[in-house]
């Protein structure tokens, strides 16, 4: 009979051997086993710094960036229409709305003002020239009123625009006289053309007599007397005049 080989010994399982830096995951629900490191706790989230509201810019657009034209009021219900008061820095389009028709009543009022004052070989065709001789005359206005020199202007334009004004009517070979009314833009027009006719005239009449009165100046004062109704202003002189003769030939 064959003899039998003994069967070998069976080794004992090796119990499991986790890493050294590995942390023991506990069993949910269960406790956690002896021995275990004890698992590292996620890192805490930093909390978000809070960010601040961006701070909103805002700049006011002010004429000669010292006048504000939002607080002039145009109380002619005639002429707000056509005196443009958009906030502007420097009154110069470069003659964009030059061959617009109407286009001058999307202009601004100061722009038209410094248009007009280019006058006499001394102004022709030198806007910078013209638009110092304004900036300058509005900060005497403001220094001896202590108002808006562009609501004096305002209030000038109003009282210097004629209301009615005298047309020639032809009946067979005789021309009749007959008042008319004026457009409202047309009033705007002359009152514009005279307060720096007015103004041009005193300073060449000035410096033919020796006073030496400068354009600023003479500017200025017209734009003030017109403004109070002063029969010393040319512009007002013009009106009334205008406005005499409407009447009798009514």
């Amino acid at each position: 009979m064959a003899e039998e080989t003994p069967e070998p010994p069976k080794e004992p399982p090796r119990p499991e051997v986790q890493p050294p830096h590995a942390p023991v995951a506990a069993p949910v629900g269960g406790p956690v086993p002896e021995g275990a490191p004890p698992a590292e706790a996620p890192p805490a989230e930093k909390p978000k710094a809070e960010r601040k509201p961006r701070r909103k810019f805002t700049y006011k657009v002010l004429l000669f960036e010292k006048y504000d034209l939002s607080t002039v009021t145009v109380h002619d219900a005639g002429l707000a229409r056509y005196i443009n008061l958009t906030p502007l820095i420097i009154p110069h389009t470069g003659g964009r709305y030059a061959s617009k028709p109407f286009g001058k009543s999307r202009m601004n009022i100061v722009e038209r003002l410094v248009n007009n004052m280019m006058r006499t070989e001394t102004y022709t065709g030198k806007k910078t020239k013209a638009l110092r001789v304004v900036r300058l005359a509005f900060e005497r206005i403001e220094q001896k009123t202590k108002q808006n020199p562009v609501q004096i202007l305002v209030d000038a334009l109003q009282r210097a625009a004629p209301r009615e004004e005298i047309t020639r009517l032809r009946f067979g070979g005789i021309s009749v006289p007959r008042a008319v009314d004026v457009a409202p833009s047309r009033r705007l027009d002359m009152a514009l053309r005279t307060i720096c006719q007015g103004s041009v005239q005193a300073a060449f009449g000035s410096a033919k007599g020796g006073r030496g009165k400068s354009i600023v100046d003479c500017l200025a004062d017209e734009i003030m007397l017109a403004a109070k109704g002063d029969m010393t202003s040319q512009a007002i002189q013009r009106k009334e005049e205008l406005e005499r003769v409407a009447g009798s030939a009514r």
